[in-house]
């Protein structure tokens, strides 16, 4: 059956305690009860629609992590103070020492970082396999492997993840998959896929706006009950939790989502095919030259098309240099981290966000070091984006 998570999200009926259209903010550290034996209760974690303090739980993020769990068609969500505070907190929850984790190696450097270097104080193991590859996925799966991690589409290099297929394989050994869904938010459902966990970085295409570090988890009732549990819950002992002013500010961003998904992708598909009808070396799932492009096209939920992501080779970092540089001075858009602002950003991946990932592994996996990662804005006149840029190019003798 169709899915529209846009629709999930607008049928939700989210009022202020005062009938507001917008939920109340609720700007409090801390919660009073008119009976002591409730308090004791909360602790105990045995009362439901209590708040006690704002790093277990609190309004405001209530009613974005419940829009969040109805956009992802999960039974409940947390929502953090990161999408890295998202990701490693959902997987220290889900490991213990001598567990093992398998997981794509393309992937985000910070996240590349915490699987290679920060997992091993806790003498956690992570074997990191081609995603593409369903078979080297499941021979590396051990006794004592705990999660397959994945993106949906992998950072930088744009590979589909075929997420019902590792569900499979997960499902078969016992084991969970957790799947980052930062680059596609509606376009894929991961948890209507087979994931048990999605995990996003809010700071981008959800909330759209580059003015707030925010993730979240969505996943069942239980492990979100586990993350925030008092004693044992990672989330909660960590403490990672997002201000309640941030999270209305998202919560309103979120109902326009769909509109931005939609223009980004029409964007971005509409450069991919330029860049590739004048000879570059593009990468964007909405093209039917790219490997998982059918994968992608039967995953996807329909009507939000494509993504906003595109991956540019130009074959050495001095090339991408200069063609960035240019590119800013023309006001193509910024030279700058991160995603899914309404301008177009653009940088380097090797040479930034996923630096972090050894020169030796980056060649294994296919990153070139003139990869350009190019998140597409909300460019109102995407032709004439189109036409500076291939003035650009031919300027440097890349067309």
């Amino acid at each position: 059956m169709k899915f529209d998570p846009a629709l999930k999200i607008q049928e939700l009926r989210q009022f202020g305690e005062f009938g507001d259209v917008n939920p109340s903010i609720t700007d409090s550290a801390t919660y009073t009860f008119l009976h002591a034996d409730d308090m004791q209760e909360t602790f105990l974690g045995h009362t439901e629609g209590c708040f006690l303090y704002s790093r277990h739980w609190n309004p405001t993020n209530k009613y974005l992590a419940d829009a969040l769990a109805a956009m992802e068609d999960t039974r409940s969500a947390w929502i953090t103070a990161s999408g890295m505070a998202a990701i490693t907190c959902a997987l220290l929850q889900l490991c213990n020492t001598g567990d093992h984790i398998v997981t794509s190696v393309t992937t985000y450097g910070g996240t590349y970082a915490f699987l290679k270097n920060y997992l091993q104080k806790f003498k956690i193991d992570v074997s990191f396999v081609n995603i593409t590859d369903l078979k080297s996925v499941e021979a590396a799966i051990r006794p004592n492997t705990k999660v397959i991690y994945t993106e949906s589409v992998t950072n930088p290099l744009l590979q589909v993840s075929d997420i019902p297929a590792l569900a499979e394989i997960a499902k078969r050994h016992s084991i969970k998959l957790m799947v980052d869904n930062t680059f596609t938010p509606m376009i894929l459902s991961p948890a209507r896929l087979g994931a048990d966990i999605v995990v996003y970085s809010m700071t981008k295409f959800i909330n759209g706006k580059n003015d707030c570090v925010a993730g979240a988890i969505c996943s069942s009732h239980q492990f979100i009950d586990e993350l925030s549990n008092v004693n044992t819950g990672t989330a909660m002992l960590l403490g990672p939790v997002l201000d309640p002013m941030r999270s209305a500010s998202i919560h309103k961003n979120l109902h326009t989502l769909h509109i931005r998904m939609k223009q980004h992708s029409f964007n971005a598909n509409f450069l991919a095919e330029k860049f590739q009808s004048i000879g570059l070396n593009i990468r964007y799932p909405g093209l039917p030259s790219h490997p998982q492009h059918e994968l992608h096209k039967k995953l996807m939920n329909p009507g939000f098309g494509y993504g906003g992501m595109i991956a540019i080779d130009l074959s050495t970092a001095e090339k991408a240099n200069a063609v960035m540089q240019k590119m800013q001075m023309a006001d193509v858009g910024y030279l700058a981290v991160s995603l899914g602002y309404f301008k177009t950003l653009f940088s380097c991946s090797g040479k930034s966000t996923s630096s972090e990932v050894p020169e030796d592994v980056q060649k294994e996996m296919g990153l070139s070091e003139g990869l350009v990662r190019f998140s597409v804005g909300l460019d109102n006149d995407i032709e004439n984006t189109f036409e500076k840029i291939k003035t650009i190019c031919a300027e440097e003798g890349l067309i």
